[in-house]
Parts: C-alpha cells; structure tokens; sequence
C-alpha cells in the first residue's frame, strides 16, 4: 500500500509539473505570426530610431535626421501613435493654422509627450521644412475616447462614415479598448499589435523607404520590451520579416544628464551620502499605480552597500535620466497615486535583465 501510495504520488507530482508547464507554454505571450500576412516581396528600406519621449536633445536630432531623409526623397514618417491621430496630422499639414495641432496636444495631456512642449516644436519645424512629409500612425488607439471620437464623428459629417479610413479608425480604437481593458495596459497585446500595424502599413507602400520614430523600447534590436517578458519587441520581430531592410539606432542616450540638477544629502543605512539630483519624471501613463519618481546617484556609497541582500528587483539603466555606471549606487523615490511616498535603493553591480544593463534593488538595514 505504501509503495502504491509513493507512486501515485510521484505521478500526481509529475502531471502537475506538466500541465504548469503547458499552462505556462500556453500563457507566455508569443511573437506576430508572419505567414498570416502576405510576403514581404516589394518593400523598401525602414530607418527606425528609438527615442525618449519629448527630450530636447533627442527630438532636435531626429528633426535633423528627418530633414536628411526627406532631402534624399523620403516622405513617409511613421510615429508612435494611432492611425487616426496621424491622419489629424495629416490634415493639419494642409490647415492653415494650428487647431488641429493644439486639439491633438490638448488630448494628450497626462502623457509623456505633453510635458515641455517639445513635440509642438517637433510638429511645428516638421510642416515648415519638410512640408509634404506624410504621418503613418501603427500604434494602438490611445485617447479613443477624445482623438478617436472625434475623428469618427468628423467622417460621418462627411459622409465617410462607411470609407475604408472610418474602418481603420474603428480598428485602432478597439484595439486601445482591449489594450486598456488590463490594469496596467496590456504591453504584450500593444507589442504585437504596433507590429502587424506597422508591417501592414509598410507594405502598402508598395517599395517605398520610410523613417519611424518610436520609444526606445520598441526599437532596440536584441531587447525584449520593458514590460514583457519573453516577448521580442517590435523592431526584433520586424527584422525577421524584414532582415537588412531594417536599419535601427538609438537616439535615447542624447537625453541623459550628464550633470546634477542640485546636490542634497541623504541618509541611507544610518549613514549621511551627498547625492546628486538628477531629476523628476511623470510615470502615470505607464504605470497607474504611480504618480512619478525621482532619482538620486549616493555618491561614494557602492563600497558600503555593495554586500546587501538583493531582492531581486532589477531597473534596467535605460529608465535613468543620467548615464549609469558599474560601482554606483542610487536612491529613487517613488511617489504613489495616492500621495504616498516609497524609497528603493539600487547598485549597478553589473547586472542584466532580457540583454539590458540594469541595476538591482538591494534590501537597506
């Protein structure tokens, strides 16, 4: 009875070993499935660069890039937004004055692009140098309530409320729907959808280059996104429908500090460190749960803390304001959307999460 028991135990244990597997198997999100779309046969060159949303530094060098590309015959940039938003631009492009810019900038207020007004300039510069610059927008329908409202509404006022530009809208904004019907927005649904998006597009232009201009998340060859595991990110799954015709940079690090917006000291450990501010940046739209979070290098401080526990929390060194070096450490302050505030301290100890140099959260007596 007893050998009976221990084996049917040792089965039990094993089927369970099993179906968590194949639960996992079948949770873990997957890559866009090309072979459902038609071949890339007839398709032109893509310079992707990945940026950090509304830095100074970055977007001057991307208008510089745009500029040049548009002087070698480019007209089709693609952006990180929803179809229908692009098109608005489109037709502001034609406008005479700046209504429809300001309706779309008013939209995106609590976003990371309406911080300091620098998309405006970007926009602005865009329709006076390069003035047949055409948007394509692949992104889910992000503001589908305000942006993709309106946008219908404007067709069926015209009588296109069954054209094909009303069907793509539709689309977009059902897809904003099923990506923030999740807490936290669903990063691997967005992932693969800005994918298919984008490779649909693209084709339709039939050989034609293109430059796009998306978070550095989305564009780094050999990284999976920030916010999902195991899922390559966009520019990974586009170079293999693509290969060489894919041409990627990363423009992000233009928009690192490379110094202190003020000196502070902070005590961490018992232990009083003079820290170099490095500033605040709003998280709300990618995390709801938070309101923003600021950061601190202590300096001189590795050396004490480096043999503290880890938790095992990693912050890759890309989400830094300021360039990030092996032997620091840093104190970041969170502040909650309820007010409340939560201190983390990290070293960057050599670290590295999904190909990314990263820092690591350390527990602080």
């Amino acid at each position: 009875m007893k050998k009976k028991t221990l084996r049917t135990a040792a089965l039990a244990a094993v089927f369970v070993l099993v179906a968590g597997a194949v639960w996992l198997l079948a949770t873990r999100p997957r890559p866009v499935d090309f072979s459902a779309l038609p071949p890339a046969a007839e398709t032109g060159e893509i310079w992707l660069y990945g940026e950090q949303h509304a830095s100074a530094p970055v977007m001057e060098r991307e208008l510089a890039l745009w500029r040049e590309h548009y002087g070698n015959g480019l007209r089709d940039l693609f952006v990180e937004l929803p179809y229908y938003t692009a098109e608005y631009l489109n037709l502001w492009m034609r406008a005479d004055d700046d209504t429809i810019l300001d309706a779309l900038y008013d939209d995106w207020e609590g976003t990371a692009i309406h911080q300091n007004g620098e998309v405006l300039k970007f926009y602005r510069a865009i329709k006076q140098d390069c003035p047949e610059t055409v948007f394509h927008g692949t992104d889910v329908g992000h503001q589908y309530d305000t942006t993709g409202r309106r946008y219908l509404d404007d067709l069926e006022a015209r009588g296109e409320g069954d054209s094909e530009a009303a069907a793509r809208a539709r689309e977009a904004i059902e897809q904003g729907k099923r990506y923030y019907s999740k807490r936290g927005g669903d990063a691997a649904y967005r992932e693969n959808r800005m994918v298919e998006n984008f490779a649909r597009e693209f084709d339709s232009l039939h050989g034609v280059d293109v430059m796009g201009v998306y978070g550095a998340a989305h564009t780094q060859r050999s990284a999976s996104t920030q916010h999902v595991r195991s899922l390559p990110n966009m520019a990974h799954q586009l170079a293999g429908r693509y290969g060489a015709r894919l041409h990627t940079e990363d423009l992000s690090g233009l928009a690192k500090r490379t110094e202190p917006i003020r000196e502070d000291e902070l005590t961490v450990g018992g232990k009083t460190y003079r820290a170099s501010y490095f500033g605040e940046e709003n998280i709300s739209a990618v995390f709801p749960k938070y309101q923003s979070r600021a950061f601190w290098r202590l300096e001189d401080a590795y050396d004490d803390l480096k043999g503290s526990r880890r938790t095992g929390d990693k912050l890759p060194c890309a989400n830094y304001p300021m360039r990030v070096s092996a032997g620091e450490a840093f104190l970041i302050e969170y502040t909650l959307a309820d007010g409340s505030l939560m201190q983390k301290v990290y070293l960057a100890d050599g670290t590295s999460w999904q190909g990314q140099e990263s820092t690591v959260e350390i527990v602080v007596k």
